[in-house]
């Protein structure tokens, strides 16, 4: 259906654009074939007048003329809907260079390859002396492992509803949820979605390495408003206790839980293979400490310590 739409929307957008004089309802409809197979008047009046403004929101500027007889037709002029000249400087080039060398999945690689031949072609310049010397040392990649990541990032695009089943750190099996996907985000080395749970009736941040099976999508609108602005690392920041209000002290497994000692406010050795750190705590860290499984002891404070042992025993109780 989406695919459909697309064609339509650009088809008309082609009549528009291709002709010297305004075109009536009646010579675009027997135009394009979409139109022709709506099955009355109304239908036809009804999807046009979507297409057109689905046109205008996407910066097609569409004029209204009237003739003589009265009789209303619609065209856009190319010199109306030409883009400017792109003018880049060579470290803007070397920036959208670098930019492109991020992606490494199939369906973005050829997308960014694509966009800057373009862009070349166009004439902006190629990246400077002081780009190339370094770029073979400086090569960024955004990592991609979850199956999850380009359904949930079509679904995004798309705006279509996704059910996945979802294992929760404290939880031994997983749960299916309903989700009106918003945003993807990477932060330190995971993929985050937010979006709307139906279920929960609320935000909720969901991270790819914990969705199983597969993303499957599902026929509908979104039911929620979709926030101008999505805060997934915020969000990802409190449950994780990097918002942190005082310390936790824990035995950590000497050579273990290197994301821990990374933020280790001091480490101390204790010998016998174990460690004593103390960490920034806030809320959501016991979730955190539990994925160390056996590698990490709490020591204090009591709450935290009480925490962390009742997600243990409600993983072992399945």
């Amino acid at each position: 259906m989406a695919i459909a739409k697309a064609e339509r929307l650009m088809n008309l957008a082609l009549c528009l654009l291709g002709t010297r004089r305004p075109l009536s309802k009646r010579e675009l409809r027997g135009s394009i074939e979409a139109y022709l197979e709506a099955g009355s008047d109304d239908s036809f009046n009804r999807m046009f007048e979507r297409d057109k403004d689905d046109l205008r929101e996407l910066g097609l500027v569409i004029e209204t003329v009237e003739n003589l007889e009265g009789d209303t037709g619609y065209l856009a002029r190319r010199d109306s809907n030409r883009l400017p000249a792109i003018t880049l400087d060579a470290e803007e080039a070397a920036a959208l260079g670098l930019a492109a060398k991020v992606w490494q999945q199939a369906r973005l690689a050829g997308a960014a390859s694509g966009a800057l031949q373009k862009l070349r072609a166009a004439g902006m310049p190629e990246a400077g002396d002081s780009y190339e010397a370094h770029h073979s040392a400086l090569e960024p990649r955004i990592p991609v492992h979850e199956a999850a990541f380009e359904p949930l990032m079509l679904a995004c695009r798309d705006r279509r509803p996704v059910v996945f089943d979802y294992r929760k750190a404290n939880a031994a099996r997983p749960e299916q949820r309903q989700v009106e996907p918003w945003t993807l985000e990477f932060w330190r080395g995971h993929w985050y979605l937010a979006g709307w749970d139906r279920d929960r009736g609320a935000e909720r941040v969901f991270r790819l390495s914990r969705i199983t099976g597969r993303v499957r999508s599902r026929v509908g609108s979104f039911t929620a408003p979709v926030p101008d602005v999505v805060t997934v690392r915020e969000t990802v920041e409190s449950w994780a206790g990097e918002i942190a209000t005082r310390s936790a002290v824990i035995r950590l497994r000497t050579g273990c839980g290197y994301p821990l000692r990374s933020r280790a406010q001091s480490i101390r050795e204790l010998g016998e293979g174990w460690d004593e750190l103390e960490i920034p705590y806030g809320h959501g860290l016991d979730a955190w400490l539990v994925e160390f499984g056996p590698d990490v002891v709490v020591l204090e404070p009591a709450d935290l310590r009480a925490d962390v042992v009742d997600r243990l025993r409600a993983v072992a109780k399945g």
